[in-house]
């Protein structure tokens, strides 16, 4: 049995109160992102619509908040310890950053092929960098090496209970700021967020349905739904590069039993959902964040009579050297 497996199995699913006390303790370690709203975009929606925007977030990311409440749930024991991820993306400089605040040691796990910007930020908030093969299997055998020879806690992107809860934050916040909600729609990749986010609503709007947005190219939840098991996505292709995890085992509960739909979006309505953000909203937002705004430009949450909606806008980190609308030209 792998170290992993042992993990999981050792793990109980968070729950509703966990999401408020994750609020309460990382109060003080992240920002209370703002909600932003557009006429422009209420018109062409058909609905009103409420953006909580999270790349206003420290990191720039929704990230930031599963990882600081994972270190700020741990004794003083494990964090003398340090603590070790795998991560290409926002989650590595989340954990980076969460580890630096609480003044502890952090192993990062990054495949040879992570963009530059991103090694540079999890370098930049003083995290070690151990290279590994551009894999998921290989990414999870050197953790589990570095988690070995360290001592440190492992703290995974999304199969963390600390984690799915922290990520629900976003939408606590979000229904503290807007009431009245039918929906609020998430980007799914590996599920934390989506998982937080349906909690949140247990508890403080069961009425509101917890839609999510996914990639054509990496379509595993919605395939995994429409199955009724989880099923992985072997090569995600998509532009939405903090999207193409699968499902966690932790994860697939929630979205299994508490989501209404999974939607998914073409490439191109993703690159052309973040260019409309970006040129009529002023909002610097990643792609994985516009697959949100592609599934609402389908109009399926509209024709389920959804009329105020919300949007947890993920995260806003894009190299200004690869935009994709350049690329396509």
């Amino acid at each position: 049995m792998s170290a992993d497996r042992n993990r999981l199995d050792s793990l109980a699913l968070p729950v509703a109160r966990d999401v408020e006390a994750a609020a309460t303790r990382i109060a003080s370690l992240v920002h209370r992102t703002p909600v932003m709203t557009s006429r422009t975009l209420n018109a062409l929606a058909g609905a009103e619509v409420f953006l909580k925007c999270e790349s206003f977030q420290r990191v720039g990311a929704f990230k930031a908040r599963g990882a600081c409440n994972a270190l700020a749930s741990m004794s003083d024991e494990e964090r003398a310890r340090g603590v070790v991820t795998h991560s290409s993306g926002n989650h590595a400089a989340a954990l980076a950053l969460a580890a630096a605040l609480h003044g502890t040691r952090a192993w990062v796990v990054m495949p040879t092929n992570a963009p530059r910007v991103k090694r540079e930020a999890v370098a930049g908030y003083g995290a070690t960098i151990v290279d590994c093969e551009p894999n998921v299997a290989d990414r999870e055998r050197v953790a589990e090496q570095v988690r070995q020879e360290t001592g440190a806690e492992l703290v995974h992107p999304f199969d963390d209970p600390r984690v799915i809860a922290g990520q629900g934050t976003a939408a606590w916040e979000l229904l503290d700021q807007v009431t009245g909600l039918d929906a609020i729609l998430t980007p799914v990749g590996g599920g934390g967020l989506i998982s937080g986010t349906c909690l949140a609503t247990q508890s403080r709007s069961p009425q509101t349905l917890v839609y999510g947005a996914e990639p054509l190219g990496a379509d595993d939840a919605a395939r995994s739904k429409s199955l009724g098991q989880r099923v992985g996505c072997e090569h995600p292709r998509t532009v939405a590069d903090g999207l193409r995890a699968s499902i966690g085992e932790l994860t697939w509960p929630f979205i299994r039993d508490h989501v209404r739909e999974v939607i998914t979006v073409e490439e191109d309505a993703i690159v052309s959902a973040m260019r409309w953000v970006w040129e009529r909203m002023k909002l610097v937002i990643e792609p994985s964040s516009a697959t949100v705004l592609a599934a609402l430009f389908t109009g399926r949450l509209q024709a389920d009579n959804r009329q105020r909606i919300g949007l947890i806008i993920s995260g806003g980190n894009v190299d200004l050297d690869a935009l994709p609308w350049l690329e396509t030209r």
